[in-house]
């Protein structure tokens, strides 16, 4: 069963952030089934300034750092601030290690108040996902308030929600298990030799 690590940077409580995310969670365990892990950046808000700052994640970061570090798939959500994305939702891919995203499936979210910062989804996600060498989805969604309210008609949001989550089980689904790494094995000879080689 693939890993699917849901990101939410919702700072409120409830929050359409958070709300978003699960919706894309849902809809993409109903189309491939998969274990759901959620990272609510909220709560691990002062550990991501503090690992900033030192260098060092806490615990409870180092256990969310492995979670996406280990995951098959991510769903980033963001709610968008000042035309792009949230200091939190950036400071947390911040801190992780180089490469840890690459060639990971992503599907992008965000929510504002109006349709008109949806494009922060095209100027700023995929940009930050691409240079992490991210393969992202070609749907992302945009939830703007009045999307909450609104018919799931054809392009309404539950429709976007569905294509994006198909897109991403299907990227999910057509890509090979993964193994566990295989340990090097280094002939005998080689390991004689390197014992027998003058040390200097």
């Amino acid at each position: 069963m693939p890993k699917l690590v849901v990101i939410s940077a919702g700072l409120s409580q409830p929050s359409s952030t958070r709300l978003l995310a699960d919706q894309l969670a849902a809809e993409t365990d109903r189309l491939l089934p998969s274990e759901i892990h959620t990272v609510e950046l909220r709560d691990v808000a002062g550990d991501i300034t503090n690992n900033l700052l030192t260098g060092y994640p806490s615990p409870k970061l180092r256990a969310e750092i492995e979670a996406v570090t280990a995951a098959d798939a991510l769903i980033a959500v963001t709610p968008v601030f000042s035309a792009s994305y949230s200091g939190l939702f950036k400071s947390f891919f911040d801190v992780l290690d180089v490469g840890v995203l690459t060639d990971k499936p992503v599907l992008m979210g965000a929510t504002g108040g109006s349709a008109r910062h949806s494009l922060a989804l095209e100027y700023a996600l995929r940009p930050l996902f691409a240079y992490l060498r991210a393969r992202v989805v070609p749907t992302a969604v945009f939830a703007a308030s009045e999307d909450w309210g609104a018919g799931g008609g054809n392009g309404g949001l539950a429709s976007r929600i569905t294509r994006a989550a198909g897109e991403l089980a299907e990227l999910l689904g057509s890509r090979p298990e993964r193994s566990a790494p295989v340990e090097e094995l280094i002939p005998f000879e080689q390991q004689l030799a390197a014992l027998r080689a003058p040390q200097r």
